[in-house]
C-alpha cells in the first residue's frame, strides 16, 4: 500500500536513470535515507529535475511504498541551495564529503532527526564561512561518529585511567581508546596522536573555539577520524570527495 508523505530532505546524490529520468539519494527528516525517482527529471523543462540536485535542501512530496526500494517524488520546493558553497571549490569539497559520509554510513529508512538537523546546520555554517571549512568538517565528522554509535574515546587513558592527557604524546587503539605516553608502549597503536592534535580533537568534540591550529593538524584530525571509521565500518573505504576535488 502506498502513502503520500511530506518531508524535508537534503539531496545526497543524483544519477541518470533510463532515457529521461533521475534517481536521487535523499536524507529526510522523518524517514532517514531513501532513494527516489524523478520521472522525466532529465528534461530541460523539468523544474523538479533541476531542484532535486546534490546539496539542495528541499520540501518534498513522495509516493512511498515500503515494499519497494525506489520511491517516487511527486513535487519539490526549494528551501535553500547554499549558493556560496556551490561557487567555492574548497567549500564544495567539504560539503560533498559530508554528503558522502551520510550516504555511505547510514542505513536506509532509519530516521535520525539529529543527523538531518546536523547536516543542515553544518552546511549553513560552511556557506556563511563562520569558521575555516576544515574545522567545520571536523566538527561534523565527530558529531556524525557519535550519532552512528562509534564515537572515539578521549576521556581517559584506556590503560591506567589517567584523565590529564592534554600535554603528552598519545596513541589511539581502535578497540580500547586513547593511551597515555606511559601505557602506549604496552598496546598496539592504531594511530599516534600529538599533544596539539589531541587538544584540537577535544575542541572539536566540545564545540569550543580553536585558535592557532596548523593546517597539518586539521588534516591529521580528519585522517584519524577517517581511519577510525574505516576500522569500525568495513564497507567504508575512505572519503572519495577529497580525491575528486584535488
Amino acid at each position: 500500500m502506498s502513502e503520500i508523505i511530506k518531508t524535508e530532505a537534503v539531496v545526497l546524490s543524483k544519477l541518470n536513470y533510463g532515457d529521461t529520468s533521475c534517481i536521487a539519494s535523499l536524507y529526510t527528516k522523518e524517514y532517514g535515507k531513501l532513494s527516489a525517482i524523478i520521472k522525466g527529471g532529465r528534461s530541460p523543462k523539468s523544474k523538479m529535475g533541476l531542484l532535486v540536485d546534490p546539496l539542495n535542501h528541499l520540501q518534498l512530496i513522495i509516493y512511498n511504498k515500503e515494499s519497494r526500494e525506489l520511491q517516487l517524488i511527486s513535487s519539490a520546493d526549494l528551501v535553500t541551495h547554499f549558493s556560496r558553497i556551490k561557487n567555492d571549490f574548497d567549500k564544495l569539497k567539504y560539503a560533498y564529503a559530508i554528503l558522502e559520509l551520510v550516504k555511505k554510513c547510514t542505513v536506509e529508512h532509519e530516521a535520525n532527526e539529529k543527523i538531518f538537523r546536523g547536516i543542515i546546520r553544518i552546511l549553513e555554517l560552511i556557506d556563511a564561512s563562520k569558521e575555516p571549512d576544515e574545522v567545520l568538517f571536523g566538527r561534523f565528522f565527530l558529531f556524525f561518529l557519535k550519532e552512528t554509535g562509534i564515537e572515539p574515546q578521549f576521556e581517559k587513558c584506556a590503560g591506567c585511567g589517567k584523565t590529564t592527557l592534554e600535554n603528552m604524546e598519545l596513541s589511539y587503539n581502535n578497540e580500547l581508546g586513547i593511551l597515555c605516553n606511559n601505557c602506549r608502549k604496552d598496546y598496539i597503536a592504531s594511530y599516534s596522536i600529538s599533544a596539539e592534535l589531541f587538544r584540537y580533537l577535544l575542541c572539536l568534540k566540545a564545540n569550543k573555539t580553536t585558535n592557532h591550529v596548523s593546517k597539518e593538524t586539521m588534516d591529521r584530525a580528519v585522517i584519524f577520524m577517517e581511519k577510525f571509521l574505516m576500522y569500525h565500518f568495513s564497507e567504508f573505504k575512505g572519503i572519495q570527495a577529497f580525491q575528486l576535488f584535488k
